[in-house]
């Protein structure tokens, strides 16, 4: 089974993941995630905005 994430395999993906955890520890791991997260969600309703704002 082969996880594609935006054209990463899984290789690729666990590599990513062993560098962050190098560069940032094991204790700031949950806090970038954390970030990462509520980065997201800001992103994701500011599209919601402008999609229903080109509604009206």
């Amino acid at each position: 089974m082969n996880l594609l994430l935006m054209g990463l395999g899984t290789q690729e993906i666990f590599i990513i993941a062993l560098i962050i955890l190098v560069l940032f520890g094991g204790k700031k791991i949950p806090e970038l995630m954390k970030g990462l997260g509520k980065g997201i969600k800001s992103f994701k309703d500011g599209m919601k905005e402008i999609e229903d704002d080109k509604e009206k």
